[in-house]
């Protein structure tokens, strides 16, 4: 929800209420130093701020509506200083010399700032160097190809099986091949007749 363009008398309201938490418009009134704005208007100042959501209701005690805060202070702090640096061109220096020329910015102030912007780059040093260091996730073909290697690795595929030379691989012989085979070993065993015959002469 944006914020709301709000007056003078309505933030000195919603400081109340940011320091009590919950007041009546009477707690709200008797907030004020002296001399205080005047009930009615302390009153119409809250319904317009309950009208820009700034504000609501929270409970009724006896005749006595309690309000309490929509809007954070820090929420309104920077809307206020944004509309206050429109006023300088949306320049920070300017708004800081015309503070220093009225007198309400001192050295001791400028200390403070200092350190409050040292303060500010650390932490964005920080977290710059923490989302660099965070590892990145990876796609789902990335994972898919990662898982490809890693199971390739750990069981070889069918292909990278090893494969037995066709010279290695013992043949099977014909069946003319095994009787002249085994023709040639008998020989020697049962010589014919011709052969007894020639060695009796």
């Amino acid at each position: 929800m944006a914020m709301p363009r709000l007056t003078r008398l309505e933030l000195q309201i919603l400081d109340v209420l940011w320091e009590q938490g919950k007041a009546s418009i009477r707690e709200i009134q008797e907030a004020f130093p002296e001399p205080r704005p005047a009930y009615t208007t302390i009153q119409t100042t809250v319904y317009r701020l309950e009208a820009k959501k700034a504000v609501r209701r929270v409970k009724k005690i006896s005749n006595a509506h309690i309000f309490e805060p929509v809007v954070a202070r820090e929420v309104a702090r920077h809307r206020l200083l944004d509309e206050i640096l429109s006023f300088f061109g949306g320049r920070a220096l300017p708004m800081m010399a015309q503070l220093a020329e009225a007198g309400k910015l001192t050295r001791d102030d400028i200390r403070e700032l200092e350190k409050t912007i040292d303060k500010r780059d650390r932490e964005r040093t920080h977290e710059r160097a923490s989302t660099t260091s965070e590892p990145r996730d990876r796609s789902e073909p990335a994972k898919r190809r990662a898982g490809e290697r890693v199971g390739e690795s750990e069981g070889a595929s069918p292909r990278a099986a090893p494969r037995v030379s066709a010279a290695n691989e013992p043949r099977e012989r014909s069946e003319p091949a095994k009787r002249r085979a085994s023709e040639r070993v008998g020989e020697p065993e049962g010589r014919s007749p011709l052969d007894k015959k020639e060695k009796m002469r």
